[in-house]
C-alpha cells in the first residue's frame, strides 16, 4: 500500500481536490486506489456526492498510475495531461451513500504512447459497482 504522503507530490490536484487517499496495489497495466466521501468534501452539494462526479475520482487514478510509471523509471516528474474526453460513462446510482464506506477507484490503461493515453475507469462501494467508463488524456507539450 502507498500512502497519500508517498505519491500526492506527484499529480497535480491538491488539497481537498485530491480525492483519493491510499493506493492499494498497482502495476504496468492499472491501479487500484481507495477514498472516502465524508462531509466537508470539495464536490459534494446539498443533496450529496453526484455520481457523475465519480468520473473525476477515474481521472485522478489515471493521473497517478501515469505517474507513478514515470516515478518507476526514475523521473520525478510526469509530463502534465489534458483531460480530453469521456466515452461510454455508466452511473448506476444518483448520489453516492458516504455510509456505505469508501470508494474503491480502479484505471486500467488501454493505450499510451508520447502523445497521451486512453483508461477505462471504475469506482466500486462496498462490491458495487457505482461508474465505469474510458477516459482519454493528451499529454501538454512543455
Amino acid at each position: 500500500m502507498l500512502a497519500k504522503a508517498d505519491w500526492a507530490h506527484l499529480i497535480p490536484h491538491r488539497g481537498a481536490m485530491c480525492l483519493l487517499d491510499a493506493v492499494l496495489s498497482w502495476d504496468d497495466a492499472g491501479l487500484h486506489a481507495v477514498a472516502s466521501v465524508a462531509d466537508g468534501h470539495p464536490l459534494r452539494g446539498a443533496l450529496g456526492l453526484h455520481a457523475v462526479h465519480l468520473a473525476e475520482y477515474g481521472a485522478q487514478a489515471m493521473a497517478l498510475h501515469g505517474a507513478l510509471l514515470v516515478r518507476g523509471r526514475g523521473v520525478e516528474a510526469a509530463r502534465p495531461g489534458r483531460l480530453v474526453g469521456l466515452r461510454d460513462v455508466e452511473l448506476w446510482i444518483e448520489y453516492v451513500d458516504a455510509g456505505h464506506g469508501r470508494l474503491d477507484v480502479h484505471a486500467e490503461r488501454l493505450y499510451a504512447d508520447s502523445g497521451g493515453a486512453q483508461y477505462a475507469f471504475r469506482v466500486e462501494q462496498a462490491g458495487r459497482r457505482l461508474a465505469s467508463g474510458r477516459a482519454a488524456v493528451l499529454y501538454v507539450a512543455t
